[in-house]
């Protein structure tokens, strides 16, 4: 069995697989192709960077999606 880690995500606790990068979070919250900005620990995450971000235990991670609008 894989092993998770708990994370904190948009303020609220979550289980992720041990070996989860940023991008593995935004893939497996069918975010993937959506304009979402990602932040890690305070700090902003560029998209170019997510595969390399990973994630720990205790992380904080927010999660803000862009809408568009007039």
């Amino acid at each position: 069995m894989a092993e998770k880690i708990e994370i904190i995500l948009n303020g609220e606790a979550m289980q992720v697989l041990a070996e989860w990068t940023a991008n593995d979070l935004v893939e497996g919250l069918d975010l993937r192709g959506k304009r979402v900005a990602l932040e890690l620990n305070g700090d902003i995450i560029s998209h170019n960077r997510w595969r390399e971000a990973t994630l720990s235990s205790g992380d904080r991670v927010e999660i803000v999606h862009f809408v568009g609008g007039g």
